[in-house]
């Protein structure tokens, strides 16, 4: 098994994107990126992780993973991580033993026609119905789930419930674009409902005091009526609060 490329091969590679699969499959397990022979370090890697245990499990059914180089010629490190992301927003990263999403992947990653449109004509609304805008900034990313998506916006907050309880919607708001539109339903004090929150999420540690809302994706109208655009005038320029109030005395 080649383990080693001589430099002429180097040279010509230069920063490329490669896939680690099942031999027998062709399922693919890791994606990563690269130059020199980066891509062959993996199978001598010894640390626990799922991608050395993948690798090890192979190794104890008698086989090698399947290594391919998806591209290469890339002339920089920057482009082989874009290309890298990308690959890893179309396999879902659930499917995968990555362990980080794709370089940049909230803003490049995997987007819709509509998410492109947003996110570089912003075109601006005016709410007119009591609303929280709810910034997720640092949970987003394009290839979020629709039930990560909802349970992420919808706590875990340190809110008023007094005026919160008159919000009738709450919008997933993305580098000042709402992403998703949710007609709130009731309040709850954080951790009593049902989510699929990373349970390493350090704002699991810290609930006491704070509140989520149950509820649903809002009608058509609504979601037609908002969904994609922007609300940056709403946040004052260094205001760090993720919870705007609207319509809300």
């Amino acid at each position: 098994m080649i383990n080693k490329f001589p430099k002429s091969i180097i040279n010509n590679l230069k920063y490329y994107v490669y896939l680690y699969s099942n031999p027998i499959t062709n399922e693919v397990f890791y994606v990563g990126k690269g130059k020199g022979n980066r891509v062959f370090s993996h199978l001598e890697e010894i640390t626990e992780c799922d991608k050395v245990n993948y690798i090890s499990n192979l190794r104890g059914k008698g086989l090698e993973p399947k290594i391919e180089i998806l591209i290469h010629g890339l002339e920089n490190e920057e482009t082989a991580l874009r290309v890298e992301s990308s690959i890893i927003d179309l396999l879902d990263i659930k499917n995968l033993t990555n362990i980080n999403n794709g370089y940049n992947s909230a803003s490049f990653g995997r987007m819709s026609i509509r998410q492109i449109k947003s996110l570089y004509m912003r075109e601006k609304v005016v709410i007119k119905e009591p609303a929280l805008l709810i910034r997720i900034n640092k949970a987003f990313r394009y290839s979020i789930s629709e039930r990560e998506l909802y349970d992420y916006t919808r706590g875990f907050w340190k809110i008023s419930l007094e005026r919160a309880q008159n919000a009738k919607y709450g919008f997933a708001v993305y580098q000042g674009i709402i992403q998703e539109v949710y007609e709130i339903e009731n309040w709850h004090k954080a951790q009593t409902t049902e989510n699929v929150r990373n349970p390493e999420d350090e704002v699991l540690l810290k609930t006491a005091g704070r509140l989520e809302f149950t509820g649903k994706i809002a009608n058509y109208k609504i979601r037609e009526k908002y969904k994609f655009k922007s609300v940056e005038h709403y946040f004052k320029h260094g205001n760090s609060n993720p919870i705007m109030y609207v319509n809300i005395e």
